[in-house]
């Protein structure tokens, strides 16, 4: 698997100390090197063909400061690249805003909803569908991810076929069926430390999500080596993809 290559669609800013946390988080989860991500800047550059033929698996993580559910012809012409993604099959993973973009680029809805914020470690349950996919099949029933979002998903779209659930959010994850399509509003591209860094990095979220302080929001964190599966997992599908259409 150490010979694939990824693309990893960003939606950071450039002085955004995540930016390259988010390649390194989603080497080792993937299980290959650095030099095998590639980033493209969604603000600043819009996805190409080129671009996508020269991949074998689009990544799509955080974003920061940048929410899906907002109107803007920056986020418009994101939704179109996206479609591009899904019209083309391209393998994909697409975590937290990459699953909330993604949702809604091809007929979902998403919402600011403050309301049904989740943010640190969660309990996730396996949909039916879950629990026969060839992905989340292999996970225990229940398993836990780290999330912080205050946008969610509440509808998928129409084809979309739900993976996962929480208590607090219905659609934590979905595919696309006969694609390698997989998107997940948790990361699970992120280690604990990497997690906690993040927060670190925008602390408004801990303060307006969890009403704690930092010190007291990560003594309640746990690592999710579960979930961190998934990636591992994916890397082989599209290892199977490409050896089946080579």
């Amino acid at each position: 698997m150490a010979d694939l290559k990824y693309l990893l669609l960003q939606i950071r800013d450039a002085d955004d100390p995540i930016r390259p946390q988010e390649i390194v988080s989603f080497a080792r989860a993937l299980g290959c090197s650095e030099a095998d991500i590639s980033a493209l800047d969604l603000l600043e550059e819009r996805l190409t063909a080129a671009r996508l033929d020269a991949v074998d698996a689009v990544l799509i993580g955080g974003s920061g400061n940048y929410s899906a559910a907002g109107q803007s012809e920056w986020l418009e012409g994101v939704m179109s690249d996206l479609r591009q993604l899904h019209a083309q099959r391209k393998p994909t993973f697409a975590s937290c805003w990459g699953f909330q973009a993604l949702g809604r680029a091809l007929g979902g809805r998403c919402i600011h909803d403050p309301q049904h914020a989740e943010l640190g470690t969660i309990d996730l349950t396996l949909t039916d569908d879950g629990k026969t996919d060839p992905l989340f099949g292999k996970l225990d029933d229940p398993f836990s991810g780290l999330a912080g979002h205050e946008d969610h998903v509440v509808e998928l779209p129409a084809e979309a076929i739900l993976l996962a659930s929480s208590d607090t959010v219905t659609n934590q994850a979905f595919k696309f069926p006969d694609t390698l399509i997989y998107c997940t509003q948790f990361h699970p591209e992120l280690e604990l430390p990497a997690f906690l860094q993040r927060i670190d990095a925008y602390p408004q979220y801990v303060e307006r999500i969890a009403g704690t302080t930092f010190e007291n929001f990560s003594d309640s964190c746990q690592d999710t080596p579960q979930s961190r599966q998934l990636l591992h997992g994916f890397a082989e599908l599209v290892a199977e993809h490409r050896r089946a259409i080579d």
